[in-house]
């Protein structure tokens, strides 16, 4: 069986009872990981080394806080009052899960399925959020992983160019994949509001509700957005529930573009909202 799981963020029990749940196994299952692996959790150096145990029986995808561990590991940025990703940076085998973690996908299509971490802009196709997806984990996997952290910040582009190029091109991606949540009518990212899809700021919408989107047919999963909470469409999955809220962590089953089965289990809260 395929199963598409949402954010971990560093909930490494919940993982492991969410697994004994579907009765997982490595040689019969597959596993999908939405992003935001670790961090906000009480356990992102374990969930790290779980994910690397688990080989190719998983698929991972790079979310925003996965990122922000890489620029905190390249002294890009200084750890939050709320991150728990110090375990990882002092952790003995720091260099192989941090290698491990710049290895992972930004985006993938298995199963019917494209899986993102946060999102797609209205104007790609599959085949361009695949492209795309590539150009960042190339440099994500190269010699320039510390130059490209220090330009990866910033709302802007906020509005795909196919001629943007260099770091703001990248940057423009990033944000997409792992950060949006509206847009306006013109596929512009807005970055500041965070609350349920009822929030929308004036003028925009929910990525997924974007006029014209090139993906409407596409069957798409994603994750990052716990105030949105569970959403099942034919063709759309947000299965970013909560767990480090104190929610719930969930996993949907898949085939052939379909979504046959949600399962869950309740998590312990490790951060309060706010």
């Amino acid at each position: 069986m395929n199963y598409l799981i949402g954010d971990l963020q560093g909930c490494c029990d919940a993982f492991e009872r969410l697994l004994l749940k579907i009765d997982f196994s490595p040689s019969r299952d597959r596993l999908y990981l939405l992003g935001d692996l670790v961090n906000r959790g009480p356990a992102s150096l374990a969930t790290l080394r779980r994910l690397m145990e688990l080989g190719n029986s998983a698929t991972c995808l790079l979310g925003n806080h996965d990122l922000h561990l890489l620029a905190i590991a390249y002294g890009v940025k200084k750890p939050h009052r709320s991150d728990t990703v110090q375990g990882i940076l002092d952790a003995r085998d720091r260099a192989a899960l941090l290698d491990w973690l710049r290895h992972q996908r930004m985006a993938c299509y298995a199963q019917g399925w494209l899986m993102v971490h946060a999102g797609v802009l209205p104007q790609w196709t599959l085949e361009d959020t695949l492209a795309l997806a590539g150009e960042v984990e190339s440099v994500l996997r190269g010699p320039d992983l510390g130059d490209f952290v220090r330009e990866m910040y910033g709302n802007e582009p906020a509005a795909w160019d196919a001629a943007l190029v260099g770091p703001a091109r990248l940057r423009c991606i990033v944000n997409a994949l792992t950060r949006l949540r509206f847009v306006d009518a013109a596929g512009r990212m807005d970055f500041k509001t965070k609350d349920s899809a009822d929030s929308a700021p004036p003028g925009h919408r929910p990525w997924f509700d974007a006029a014209n989107r090139r993906t409407d047919a596409v069957p798409i999963a994603f994750g990052h957005w716990s105030t949105l909470g569970l959403v099942q469409r034919p063709h759309l999955l947000a299965l970013d529930t909560g767990c480090v809220w104190g929610g719930r962590l969930t996993a949907a089953s898949v085939e052939n573009g379909q979504s046959l089965e949600l399962i869950s289990v309740k998590c312990e809260q490790a951060q309060k909202p706010g």
